[in-house]
């Protein structure tokens, strides 16, 4: 099976057979799911589909085959092109679905120029040769065709040809001349044109092949056997009118169009390929205690690798030794460099600034960040934005539309027009046929997504379904994760309060040293806040932990008790009423606290908070401002929900939430007629995330919340939602605007080119400015989608 129309035929021979009640097939892989009442063999599946083509059905291993479909057989090469190939290649107007082709060429359905699947580095020699090829052609196409065309209208620019010869011998030299256009540098369009004929999907190289076709079959008749025309189309000479020059340029004309579409097509991939550009070719490994040069693909799990001031990074990983700062802007969209320390993340592609270090390699090849964008803007150009399904009906029906068109026009001119009336319906009938343009309706969607995903994933906006463009400019209800979402998803010490005013990098120094002998992950907050806060931690001795209550042990010669009130309780230390009330106050805005005690004596207390992150309340007040409904929906306690809450402004928040019932909230909200998107980053929010309407996953959170989202955010900041949102307006925006060119150019095209306008004005559209103008139609799609790289 390679398209829509293989699983349309597969599904209801298989549905008409008696026993089957439910039939799903799927294109890639190739497969159909079929429940049965009873058992039905396979030889009676296998007679239902012969009825429809050429399938197979392959069990344990044997293969039974249908019979001939005139879209599946391999009788030669050309066919055996339809097979179900793993290559990469496809078309970009999705004609055969996740068809893939192995080599470059043109879609058979559509015509249009296969692009590559991966765009990559190897991809640019095949696209630059296509390139290349077809500039050739057209300057070679443009030799012949200009004599044609001065040949043809000699008299009319006062070139004095029928001086030379008469006008019979210079017909000849025409057909010469116009021979290597049709037969050589244009040929292909023919076989596209014939091809989409015989498989059923006319498509704009049937409109080509039957305008510029019929118009060179016409002057080869006519210049051989011109008495077999009636007189409207011959000379007083004899001769009949010849179109060979109509016919060269509208051919060249098309080859230009083809020429300026490669150009253009080859920069809407290009921000992939900037991407791609970052990941340096090779990189400095430690092996057998040696810097060695060695290339980026050999680098292996675990590996030390060494990074130079202003060096690339090569994988993803940590740093394990030195110090420096490193523009990830061209991953994250964050335009200042990062500090990084040992144990700070790096990222493959990303720019090494002054320093130098030594990094451990966590994540090599398909599995590094850059790598998956990289994936992720691709696939998101293969699929189709709802918007498009509107583009496809009406390509649908087009051709055929335009082809009952150009048939009337010339029953019209040929019954109303003026003499030669046949001229004029010839004329008015090949005009039509040409001018018309299913490419640019077809062309409206995916150029925008291919861009503008693009241009999402270079500001940290990945997208992996073009769906979620078009979604997320309707989204009115914002869903938000609390932990790892709007907080940075792990503790960090927050209020230093000592009882009796003591010096608080002291009681600090004190509690850190205790706390740098626990593996609790409240101690591992407290020693990292003291040493941001450049105390040195001590050692400490006689060291106990004691579950669920705290910690003691003795740092300097002081004796330190740290832990919550049961803690204080058991070691007969006192918490007086100013510190119940601190750490009530505390508590309540959801807050954990650890009482502090001295020699036997109350000390004091810290606070531990999920600290809100640095961009959260300025995303969440613009997305607000912009109409959004922001609720957080979190399966923390009420307390610290609220606290949240209040300080953010939201809109509403609920607390103490399941992952099942966070997704059944966000059904809810559906039901209720909300559009709804939700923003998390945990194994819970997965199903909620595969839910809404539009799933959005921060980049820093787990693998399994950002395979169920549509968009995820590289550097895991709210402030990501509202360039999603900005970027789905503007290739919505875009999207819109090629299509209303594609309509109107259409509609206002076709009637001009059927001769509309001749009445009033005496205006018939000749076939060559219909060629001209159909050709500049798809490029000024392509171009308008390229101004979303701005």
């Amino acid at each position: 099976m390679h398209c829509q129309h293989c699983i349309k035929s597969v599904k209801k021979s298989l549905e008409d057979i008696e026993g089957i009640s439910e039939v799903e097939v799927s294109l890639d892989p190739p497969s159909a799911d079929i429940q049965m009442d009873r058992h039905i063999p396979v030889d009676r599946l296998n007679k239902a589909l012969a009825t429809v083509g050429n399938y197979t059905i392959i069990t344990n291993g044997s293969a039974h085959e249908g019979h001939d479909h005139g879209r599946g057989h391999k009788e030669n090469d050309e066919d055996a092109a339809h097979q179900v190939a793993t290559g990469k290649w496809y078309c970009p107007m999705l004609c055969e679905g996740e068809k893939k082709y192995d080599e470059p060429g043109d879609c058979p359905v559509c015509g249009m120029h296969l692009v590559p699947e991966k765009a990559s580095i190897d991809a640019d020699p095949a696209e630059e040769k296509a390139y290349t090829v077809m500039r050739r052609k057209f300057w070679i196409s443009v030799a012949f065709a200009l004599p044609v065309f001065l040949i043809s209208m000699g008299g009319m620019i006062g070139l004095p040809f029928q001086q030379i010869a008469s006008e019979r011998t210079w017909g000849w030299v025409q057909l010469l001349l116009s021979l290597p256009v049709v037969f050589y540098t244009s040929w292909p369009f023919f076989v596209k044109g014939y091809k989409s004929i015989r498989y059923r999907s006319p498509n704009m190289w049937t409109l080509i092949t039957l305008g510029a076709g019929s118009a060179f079959l016409f002057s080869v008749v006519g210049l051989l056997f011109p008495d077999i025309f009636p007189a409207q189309f011959r000379t007083e000479e004899g001769n009949v009118h010849l179109y060979f020059e109509a016919s060269v340029v509208i051919l060249t004309l098309i080859l230009l169009g083809q020429v300026l579409e490669l150009r253009a097509r080859s920069r809407t991939n290009q921000a992939i390929r900037e991407l791609i550009g970052l990941m340096p070719d090779k990189t400095i490994a430690i092996r057998d205690g040696k810097e060695i040069e060695i290339p980026v693909d050999q680098v292996r799990l675990k590996d030390i690798l060494v990074v130079k001031p202003g060096g690339k990074i090569p994988v993803d990983g940590t740093i394990t030794e030195g110090i420096s700062s490193i523009d990830e802007s061209m991953v994250t969209g964050e335009p200042m460099p990062v500090n990084k320390t040992p144990g700070h993340e790096v990222i493959a592609g990303t720019i090494n600034g002054t320093g130098s270090f030594r990094m451990r390699a966590e994540k090599i090849g398909k599995d590094t960040l850059l790598s998956q964008i990289i994936e992720m803007v691709q696939k998101a150009s293969r699929t189709k934005a709802p918007i498009q399904n509107l583009a496809d009906r009406v390509s649908r029906y087009f051709v055929p539309i335009v082809v009952i068109i150009a048939i009337l026009s010339f029953i019209f001119w040929a019954v109303y027009g003026p003499d030669p009336r046949l001229v004029y319906a010839f004329t008015a009938a090949v005009s039509v046929l040409i001018i018309a343009c299913p490419c640019a309706l077809g062309l409206a969607t995916p150029m925008s997504i291919m861009v503008g995903t693009g241009r999402g994933a270079k500001q940290g906006v990945l997208v992996k379904d073009a769906r979620a463009i078009e979604e997320m400019g309707k989204v009115d209800t914002l869903v938000i994760d609390k932990t790892g979402t709007i907080t940075e998803g792990k503790p960090s010490l927050n209020v230093i309060w000592t009882h009796g005013n003591d010096d608080e990098n002291a009681f600090l120094a004190l509690v850190a040293s205790l706390e740098n002998s626990s593996e609790h992950p409240l101690a591992h907050a407290v020693v990292s806040g003291a040493k941001q806060r450049g105390i040195t931690i001590r050692d400490v001795q006689h060291f106990q932990s004691v579950s669920g209550k705290g910690a003691m042990g003795h740092v300097s010669g002081k004796s330190v008790v740290a832990g919550n009130d049961k803690m204080m309780d058991a070691e007969h230390i006192h918490i007086p009423p100013e510190g119940i009330e601190k750490a009530e106050q505390l508590q309540e805005s959801g807050e954990t606290v650890i009482h502090v005690g001295i020699d036997s004596q109350y000390a004091g207390l810290l606070s531990l908070r999920d600290a809100i992150k640095e961009k959260s309340a300025e995303a969440i007040s613009h997305l607000q401002a912009q109409g959004l409904h922001v609720i957080m929906m979190t399966g923390d306690n009420v307390k610290t929900a609220r606290a949240v809450a209040n300080e953010l402004h939201l809109d509403g928040f609920i607390a103490g939430l399941l992952p099942e019932e966070k997704y059944q909230k966000v059904i809810e909200l559906q039901n209720s007629g909300k559009k709804v998107a939700m923003a998390g980053d945990g194994i819970n929010d997965a199903p909620a995330l595969a839910q809404a309407d539009v799933g959005i996953a921060m980049g820093t959170g787990t693998d399994v919340a950002i395979e169920s989202a549509a968009i995820t955010l590289v550097k895991g900041e709210l402030d990501g939602i509202v360039r999603a949102r900005k970027l789905s307006t503007e290739v919505v925006k875009n999207i819109k605007q090629n299509l209303f060119f594609a309509f109107v150019y259409n509609m206002i095209g076709v009637p001009i080119a059927a001769g509309v306008l001749f009445p009033f004005f005496g205006v018939l559209l000749s076939p060559m400015l219909a060629a001209l103008a159909m050709s500049f139609s798809s490029v000024s799609v392509i171009t308008n989608s390229l101004r979303l790289r701005g």
